[in-house]
């Protein structure tokens, strides 16, 4: 950190949504549009030990001894990078928090530097239409173009339509069973915190069914009034 004594009003935003619902690809596409930086606590954490860090070197003996990281030391992670000049533009979290435990801890670490929660966005989606769009997707092995059973198919059965091969690869926890498990962990885990930042006004929802352009203006519809 630099011991400024300014306060930091880099916006901070979150998205809240269940394994599916395109929380990474509309932060990528925040980050291209608005110039925020998307931090993922398992990046920070790798990036933190690669420099060494204070925090990172305590994640690290954690780490080897084979032990979950603390709330403690991934805040202290977090409130590192969010001092990087990068930052500067704002930062939306990607897998974090996860528990109303962790949001507390996260608000008192933020308002330490004059920072606070802009927004958190709720990625809604369809648990019977998720499941669907999950459990059928698959992979060209040689090209990696992905297809989907019922939605986006392959011209001739069996071969990509891009590089013509046969080898197509499914992921093992793709399969309808396994997708209504994370579902479900994902409502006993993390749905509490859309009741907390709906408490403190900072939810805001977004019907993640839909076009992924037309999710992205939405939510970029919401970003441009919380930071304005």
């Amino acid at each position: 950190m630099d011991g400024s004594t300014h306060p930091n009003t880099a916006p901070v935003l979150i998205l809240l949504g269940p394994p599916g619902a395109g929380k990474g690809t509309q932060a990528r596409m925040l980050q291209e549009k608005f110039g925020l930086v998307q931090l993922s606590t398992g990046d920070l954490l790798r990036a933190a030990v690669a420099a060494g860090t204070k925090a990172g070197i305590e994640a690290k003996a954690v780490m080897a001894a084979g032990g979950l990281v603390s709330d403690e030391i991934v805040l202290q992670v977090l409130a590192d990078r969010l001092c990087e000049p990068d930052c500067a533009a704002g930062v939306v979290l990607d897998g974090f928090p996860r528990t109303t435990g962790q949001a507390e801890a996260l608000d008192q670490m933020l308002a330490k530097s004059g920072q606070r929660i802009n927004a958190a966005i709720a990625l809604e989606v369809d648990n019977v239409k998720m499941v669907l769009r999950i459990a059928g997707r698959f992979t060209c092995a040689d090209c990696g173009e992905g297809y989907h059973d019922n939605f986006k198919p392959t011209r001739a059965e069996g071969v990509c339509d891009g590089c013509g091969s046969t080898k197509m690869t499914r992921r093992a926890d793709d399969n309808a069973q396994t997708v209504m498990s994370r579902l479900d962990a994902y409502q006993e885990q993390t749905e509490p915190l859309i009741a907390y930042y709906d408490a403190k006004g900072s939810l805001r929802r977004v019907n993640a069914m839909g076009d992924i352009s037309a999710i992205a203006q939405s939510i970029a519809q919401i970003v441009s009034r919380v930071t304005a």
